[in-house]
């Protein structure tokens, strides 16, 4: 069986590959493509209406797994995006300082930041995601080796819920950029689909980065 070109078990290699590479260490998400590329990426990318969320259920992406020790993903993203952060013996974090690219806003608090998914689970579920096994979407909501994976202020991550960039942007205008960027670097990662409104927010974002 094939979709747009790509075997399903090459889909799964790649996304099994996605989910074993270990990011270096830094602090912020692995930068995507710029801007030429991700105009590039996102001509590629097949265009559909989306898909229903029936049968969709957050379970069905196990997330924030146990990746070393006694640390999982979220715990691990904590620490790669904020800085002076201290964590307990569990690995938990306990202080330290974050800033949400969002909306320009700095937390002390770990309970103050939600790791938000770039691309939503549900959004990723209606676009492609409902076809694969259980393992790739584990792959897929625990990616930190993309730009998938972004520590920002809870309520914020809560408004945008599963919209695609054609019904919410982030309010710090400076950042929507980059986060046009990382949309279509994930989109085209997974070999996911857009809609048509998405597809052409995405253009009038990407040509308006400098």
């Amino acid at each position: 069986m094939k979709r747009t070109g790509i075997t399903v078990t090459a889909l799964a290699a790649g996304l099994t590959a996605t989910f074993f590479a270990a990011p270096a260490a830094q602090a912020a998400p692995p930068t995507p493509p710029g801007k030429a590329v991700a105009i590039k990426h996102l001509k590629a990318l097949h265009v559909a209406k989306e898909g229903s969320l029936t049968g969709y259920s957050r379970a069905k992406f196990p997330h924030w797994i146990n990746v070393t020790g006694a640390c999982n993903t979220r715990e691990l993203v904590l620490k790669r995006d904020g800085k002076n952060v201290k964590a307990g013996s569990n690995c938990a974090p306990t202080s330290g300082t974050w800033y949400s690219p969002y909306d320009g806003a700095t937390w002390h608090k770990p309970s103050d930041v939600d790791i938000d998914h770039m691309v939503p689970l549900a959004e990723a579920w209606r676009s492609g995601a409902r076809g694969w096994t259980t393992r790739q979407r584990q792959g897929f909501a625990n990616d930190r080796a993309s730009s998938q994976l972004w520590a920002v202020t809870d309520n914020v991550n809560q408004a945008k819920g599963d919209k695609d960039p054609a019904k919410w942007l982030p309010s710090r205008t400076s950042f929507r950029c980059l986060y046009a960027r990382s949309w279509v670097d994930v989109k085209y990662r997974y070999r996911l689909t857009v809609d048509t409104a998405e597809k052409k927010a995405l253009a009038r974002l990407l040509n308006a980065c400098r």
